[in-house]
């Protein structure tokens, strides 16, 4: 799939469910339980044990079927997205602004989001083709932040993440975020997976409404 490709599905999606586990098993079934409830972005983080093969078993199982695109997050240098983008991740998120692993990302023509805090962040990932930026953490701004932002760089798309809940998930849309990140606040189901997916309809839902 293409870069561009695996961004249009992103932003369609609207919503990147942001997976960290204690165990491998773990988080396939987040996974799992995201996609069915329609969740077509999924991030699996570096903090997983045995992270890279949960990316390669979950892009085997949904990337070739068109189900959803598997991606690799808390990525902090070139070697790690590599090792990702060998496993099979078809986009690489950092929560940090990290040149060497956008080039590397670029070499192989792989969608990547870098997490930026300040304009002059956002500028230097957009001078190295980054035109989707990961707001991070997105609790230490707030919703107008976009606003902000866009002023002088209308032409970047942002992706707040950390601190994105179902409680202001529409608020982020409605400020202009081309989709939203969201880690805890959908995955916190006491082992009753059930609850994940309800919690991902939930947010789709809230995303749609937004965007009306």
């Amino acid at each position: 799939m293409t870069r561009d490709k695996v961004m249009d599905i992103i932003k369609k999606t609207g919503v990147i469910a942001v997976l960290r586990a204690g165990s491998a098993d773990e988080c396939e079934k987040l996974a799992e339980a995201a996609v069915q409830g329609g969740i077509q972005a999924i991030e699996i983080t570096m903090t997983v044990p045995g992270a890279a093969d949960v990316i390669a078993r979950l892009s085997g199982k949904y990337s070739d079927n068109g189900a959803a695109v598997i991606g690799a997050g808390t990525v902090l240098d070139p070697e790690t997205a590599r090792l990702c983008i060998l496993a099979g991740a078809s986009f690489i998120v950092s929560p940090a602004l990290n040149i060497e692993t956008i080039r590397l990302c670029n070499r192989y023509v792989i969608a990547v989001v870098p997490g930026i805090m300040t304009v002059t962040e956002a500028v230097t990932a957009l001078e190295y083709g980054c035109s989707v930026l990961k707001l991070f953490p997105s609790n230490a701004y707030g919703p107008a932040i976009i606003k902000s932002f866009q002023g002088p760089l209308p032409q970047a798309g942002f992706i707040p993440t950390g601190g994105v809940s179902l409680k202001n998930a529409d608020e982020w849309i409605r400020a202009g975020a081309a989709a939203i990140g969201t880690g805890s606040d959908l995955t916190n189901c006491g082992g009753d997976y059930s609850i994940v997916t309800k919690n991902a309809q939930a947010f789709m839902k809230a995303v749609a409404n937004a965007r009306i």
